[in-house]
């Protein structure tokens, strides 16, 4: 007998939500579909007001739909240690120690206090704060506090890792920097990572496909295949021809977008 295949990591069938802002109905997301297998690396790329947060949301069962289905490894999402969420913001807590803001995402495990210490202080290292575990945010730099949030989120060990622009806030070159050790990590441990981004240089570098998505309301209009070799942090990727033929393509898709936009201040009707 053959055995039923494995459900996708994450799952969405024609999934559409809606909300009231300042008293009028706002479509944030219509008709949204896709599957993403196990171990995979997607981000999710589009003008601002595509849904891209909310999409997030629902995949860690922070909202609900109004219509369709959210799956995550073939069951409805609920927040817990087995999905992992990074945000924009470092949301440490200011007065604990780097090695208790991580101890923070293990509460609810099960895990006693020794264990809990000795995993923080694992993953710690594993983001290079091996040096900082008593030291508290305002003692670090964004990077390492964004490095801090990292580890909370990877403690777990979830299987699902969503992130909401998590290296926006950062200069540019701690910028590229947690892009690599993320990359160094992820290849290590393969999570299944759903990464929002504004960047179109950031989504090419880190994933193994992007999700186009196109807003007002966000739906999903290209899936792009990032056919560029692993690691990719031994090698210089943007001089890559690919690199740049892949970068040109989605910029042009993207500028399409956002100057048809009609409630876009770019907007150029034809």
């Amino acid at each position: 007998m053959v055995a039923a295949p494995a459900p996708a990591a994450v799952e969405l069938r024609n999934v559409s939500l809606s909300f009231v802002t300042s008293g009028a109905e706002v479509e944030a997301l219509r008709d949204l579909g896709f599957a993403v297998e196990r171990g995979r690396f997607v981000a999710i790329l589009g003008p601002s007001g595509c849904g891209k947060t909310t999409l997030l949301r629902l995949c860690d069962g922070l909202m609900q739909p109004d219509r369709g289905q959210v799956l995550v490894d073939g069951a409805a999402p609920a927040p817990g240690p087995e999905i992992g969420f990074v945000f924009q913001s470092f949301r440490l807590i200011p007065w604990e120690s780097a090695s208790r803001n991580v101890e923070f995402g293990l509460l609810g495990t099960g895990m006693d206090a020794v264990a809990r210490l000795e995993r923080a202080r694992h993953y710690l290292d594993l983001v290079g704060l091996s040096r900082f575990t008593d030291a508290r945010p305002a003692e670090l730099s964004g990077g390492m506090r964004q490095r801090v949030a990292l580890a909370r989120a990877l403690a777990p060990e979830p299987r699902l890792l969503l992130m909401d622009e998590p290296f926006a806030s950062l200069d540019a070159q701690s910028r590229e920097l947690m892009q690599l050790e993320l990359l160094r990590i992820w290849q290590a441990r393969t999570p299944t990572v759903l990464f929002v981004t504004h960047s179109v240089d950031e989504a090419i570098l880190l994933a193994d496909e992007i999700l186009l998505m196109a807003p007002r309301p966000g739906r999903l209009v290209e899936r792009v295949a990032i056919d560029l070799p692993r690691p990719r942090w031994d090698y210089d990727v943007r001089a890559d021809r690919r690199f740049i033929e892949l970068r040109s393509f989605l910029w042009q898709r993207l500028r399409e977008m956002v100057l048809s936009d009609p409630l876009s201040d770019f907007y150029q009707p034809g």
